[in-house]
């Protein structure tokens, strides 16, 4: 019997193991990708991770991942599939058909940025194609970028990028945006700014680095960087009907990460935040053990 079982091996899981093994807790976290260490490794750099700027990606995945098995972290390659709890013990279901016990449960499987799955996006992710403006924005300074999206998430990557950019085109499949008519206003005052409606993106134009985002209509804007605002997928099917999800399918838990079911907490991309970054995630993992213990310490 554990006393956390965490699932997934990004900054939120990887925190989280850290911050167990010092309260001297039994912990084993369960990655469906060997040795892996979450989206953090998919970015060419990550400039906002306070202490450590321009930093590869992969690199601080690989730092976080170090630090957790210092600790002597234990790692099972797998993937879980159910959960369900009996009396105080949770029972966690995995692939292979086999279990495990544990007093409590961190689910930390992330989230994925939704796609166009348009030709090109794929080639060229992380060498012009961006799913965070805030984290990638500053590499784009003085050259021209569009944004794809029209909700809020859109919208204030575009007045965010308008501050650094020489150029933005904000594209948006309908003639009307879904956001904040508000940042709607803004974005129309930008001198820099561009609106381009009633558009679908149909290609990342592209060899080496993205020179241009083509549109169905035949046009092509000449761009530097392309940012895709369309929406987050949160990897919580399983959980469903386990714990409370909102409309969006996050689950339904604040900065203690503690959902609708006892023993059982949500840290990282998962929950319901407003702000989805490495940091915010290594900082669950923290709140997350730090609910669990008390958990455990006063069931």
């Amino acid at each position: 019997m554990y006393d956390i079982v965490i699932i997934g091996s990004g900054p939120a899981g990887l925190s989280a193991a850290v911050y167990a093994k010092r309260a001297g807790l039994s912990v084993v976290i369960v990655e469906k990708t060997f040795y892996g260490t979450g989206q953090v490794a998919e970015s060419s750099q990550v400039d906002n991770y306070l202490g450590l700027p321009e930093t590869n990606g992969f690199d601080l995945g690989e730092k976080f991942r170090s630090h957790a098995e210092n600790f002597g972290t234990e790692f099972i390659t797998g993937e879980a599939v159910g959960f369900e709890k009996k009396d105080n013990t949770w029972i966690v279901k995995l692939k292979d058909e086999s279990t495990l016990e544990t007093k409590t449960v961190i689910y930390a499987a992330g989230a994925v940025h939704r796609h166009l799955g348009i030709p090109g996006e794929n080639d060229l992710s992380a060498k012009g194609v961006s799913y965070c403006a805030t984290c990638d924005g500053s590499f784009f300074r003085g050259r021209t970028v569009a944004v794809v999206g029209g909700g809020d998430t859109a919208l204030d990557d575009a007045l965010y990028l308008s501050k650094l950019a020489a150029k933005v085109y904000v594209v948006h499949r309908r003639d009307e945006f879904r956001g904040s008519k508000s940042t709607v206003e803004k974005l129309k005052a930008a001198e820099n700014v561009e609106l381009v409606l009633s558009a679908v993106p149909s290609k990342v134009c592209g060899e080496d680095s993205v020179t241009g985002l083509t549109l169905a209509d035949g046009r092509t804007l000449e761009v530097d960087g392309v940012f895709i605002a369309v929406g987050m997928i949160p990897l919580t099917k399983i959980v469903d009907g386990v714990v409370e999800l909102d409309e969006a399918g996050y689950i339904k838990a604040d900065e203690t990460c503690v959902t609708s079911e006892a023993g059982f907490y949500a840290a990282g991309d998962v929950r319901t935040k407003s702000l989805r970054q490495v940091v915010t995630a290594v900082a669950d993992g923290a709140c997350a053990v730090t609910s669990a213990e008390h958990y455990i310490n006063n069931d």
